[in-house]
């Protein structure tokens, strides 16, 4: 395993090459870390799951350099998905669409819809670019952690995480630290109106205000698999409470003005709510390297954001 802090155009074409043999590159994007491979090449997928130990079933996001692609992977797109690609691509927004015959069974779960991404991390687009060139179609990518843990929001906890599950011919990108820091939005698009099944930064109201259209709520006769669903997940070794009063020695994550109780240990103290999604991943990691047992968290209840957050949370959270 390769370690690459320089992102040049050659060390680019050297990761798409590395991607085009089989191989498993993990690349920044503005979320977070995805760990990549050729979405069509299922040998290399299927040591995809191996390396993060996620079930078969669970279906991957393949990522694309731009919009003009999107045909070659989706078909009966609905013009309310095409107004949100144009206005959000590049962007943290996953649009889950009928799939092609190009999308296999070993990439959606078996599923008859695939996921599509086009992030805007300057690293992740120049790959995703050369790889095209090169003869690829598209980039699958899960975030570039083991399977229900915490997403990595840098090269380092990349390295951290996989290292014992990386081969010496996989490369990891360092693109430094993600600006946005939770995964990016997942709306369905397979129906009449849309709905979102993971939020993110990229709100309910963004989503209506483009498509002019009123959003489905998360409960529906039809269930979509998507990246994220899971009651559990986005989980350190360290319990998390989202309510309750710290103890000497415990860990405490709070928007700044808020005062740190005595003898807890201060994770993160961020200003806004921008700043709480960027910091969330890196605090609970910081966690568990200083070995914390618990982390008692205060929820923020400001925008929409705050509605990703907590999602987030309450996975982490819960037993």
């Amino acid at each position: 395993m390769a370690k690459i802090s320089s992102c040049t155009a050659s060390t680019l074409k050297d990761a798409a090459t590395s991607l085009l043999s089989g191989n498993l590159v993990a690349f920044p994007t503005e979320t977070v870390y995805g760990l990549g491979v050729d979405a069509t090449n299922k040998d290399a997928v299927a040591r995809l799951y191996k390396v993060k130990g996620r079930p078969s079933d669970h279906p991957l996001i393949v990522h694309i350099s731009a919009m003009g692609n999107l045909d070659k992977w989706a078909r009966e797109i609905p013009e309310y998905a095409i107004k949100l690609a144009r206005n959000l691509w590049p962007g943290p927004l996953t649009l889950v669409l009928p799939r092609t015959n190009l999308v296999k069974n070993f990439i959606t779960g078996s599923q008859d819809n695939v996921g599509i991404r086009v992030p805007k991390h300057p690293v992740a687009n120049a790959l995703l670019k050369v790889f095209e060139e090169l003869g690829g179609l598209g980039v699958a990518a899960p975030s570039a952690n083991r399977f229900g843990k915490l997403s990595p929001t840098s090269a380092k906890d990349v390295e951290d995480e996989l290292f014992p599950f990386l081969a010496i011919n996989d490369l990891i990108l360092d693109g430094g630290i993600c600006q946005v820091g939770l995964e990016s939005t997942i709306v369905d698009c397979t129906l009449k109106i849309p709905r979102i099944l993971r939020p993110g930064v990229i709100s309910k109201s963004m989503v209506s205000e483009i498509t002019g259209l009123e959003l489905k709520s998360f409960q529906t006769d039809k269930q979509v698999k998507a990246s994220g669903l899971l009651k559990s997940h986005y989980s350190p070794s360290a319990k998390v409470f989202l309510m309750g009063n710290p103890g000497i020695g415990d860990g405490f994550i709070a928007l700044r003005d808020i005062e740190t109780p005595k003898g807890a240990i201060r994770l993160a103290a961020p200003k806004d709510v921008t700043q709480y999604a960027q910091l969330l991943y890196r605090a609970l990691r910081m966690a568990d390297q200083k070995r914390i047992k618990k982390v008692f968290v205060i929820t923020p209840n400001e925008g929409e954001i705050s509605v990703a957050i907590n999602d987030r949370l309450a996975k982490a959270a819960f037993k």
